[in-house]
């Protein structure tokens, strides 16, 4: 696996690319061809605290995860362990063949994130690009990027459409007219 490591107000050491290789590394038993795939992590600190974010885009999916400890190793040691929850958990539905055959399947492309100005009630804003998906398919890369809601175009209706996790444990969807 490539690794692209940074660190944002933070200068990252040999020994800590060198232990997140290792920890990341680990993930390669579960990826069909790990030499051509490239793991993002990038290390914040914010006060006393240390934010590790890893993100692996693979062909048909991403898997993500973000953690914040005081102890920058923990945080690794969580992300990654993270990650591998979220694959083995997904295994079923990441090998099945209606999976499989998605092979135009895209991921979001993200542009540059625009941070507001301080009166603003905004903090963050992030532009898209809206991939057509099933349900199906938009729940599940919902599931692996750890997020709360979705927003796909939906094939069946070939409109926006936005898949939300509830407070019931169930999904649902939001529809543009």
């Amino acid at each position: 696996m490539e690794f692209i490591i940074r660190g944002d107000k933070l200068t990252i050491t040999d020994a800590m690319k060198e232990y997140v290789k290792e920890k990341v590394s680990r993930l390669d038993k579960y990826l069909e061809d790990p030499k051509h795939i490239r793991a993002t992590v990038v290390v914040r600190v914010k006060g006393k605290n240390q934010t590790v974010e890893i993100t692996i885009p693979l062909k048909n999916f991403i898997i993500r995860s973000e953690e914040t400890r005081p102890d920058f190793y923990e945080a690794v040691d969580k992300a990654s362990d993270v990650l591998e929850r979220q694959i083995r958990k997904n295994k079923t539905r990441l090998l099945s063949k209606k999976m499989k055959t998605k092979d135009d399947f895209v991921f979001i492309d993200m542009e540059e994130v625009v941070e507001e100005d301080e009166s603003s009630p905004i903090i963050k804003r992030k532009t898209v690009a809206v991939k057509p998906m099933d349900e199906e398919e938009a729940v599940l890369q919902m599931e692996l990027l750890g997020h709360q809601f979705y927003m796909f175009k939906n094939v069946d209706t070939d409109k926006p459409a936005v898949v939300y996790k509830r407070n019931d444990g169930g999904y649902g969807i939001l529809e543009a007219e």
